[in-house]
């Protein structure tokens, strides 16, 4: 194998362990307890498509003491495979200050041209309850 290939294999292997030890702290982390990341993911095991290019985000906006809660509902539902291909939250604040009290989660989708899959989401999460929603377009 050449020295080029090796070091391929390795940087795909390093990157993987790395990934699986950030989903393995991710699995139980509770966003308001979490001081060390910006976001915490939740990934889809078996979405059916692969990202494109053209991916894009729900956004629900929420607050410090709401968002442990509605991140399990978004963390739950994404692991079933019922949203998008990954779901992520954020765990310091979003409006600017140190000690603020908006959060985000995002749930994203594979590709922000098919409406069919945006639309299923959306469904999806009204189920849940998140009917004040922002789409956003990578």
């Amino acid at each position: 194998m050449s020295d080029n290939k090796k070091a391929s294999k390795l940087d795909m292997d390093l990157i993987s362990m790395v990934q699986n030890a950030r989903m393995m702290h991710d699995a139980d982390a509770v966003p308001s307890k979490v001081p060390g990341v910006y976001w915490i993911e939740a990934k889809n095991p078996s979405p059916e498509n692969d990202p494109t290019p053209r991916t894009g985000e729900f956004h629900i906006q929420t607050t410090v003491d709401e968002v442990d809660a509605h991140w399990l509902q978004i963390k739950e539902a994404t692991e079933k495979g019922l949203l998008g291909y990954k779901s992520k939250v954020s765990t310091v604040s979003t409006d600017g200050t140190v000690y603020g009290k908006q959060r985000l989660i995002c749930i994203r989708t594979y590709d922000a041209d098919d409406e069919n899959d945006r639309n299923r989401i959306q469904a999806e999460l009204a189920k849940l309850g998140f009917v004040d929603l922002k789409y956003q377009r990578d």
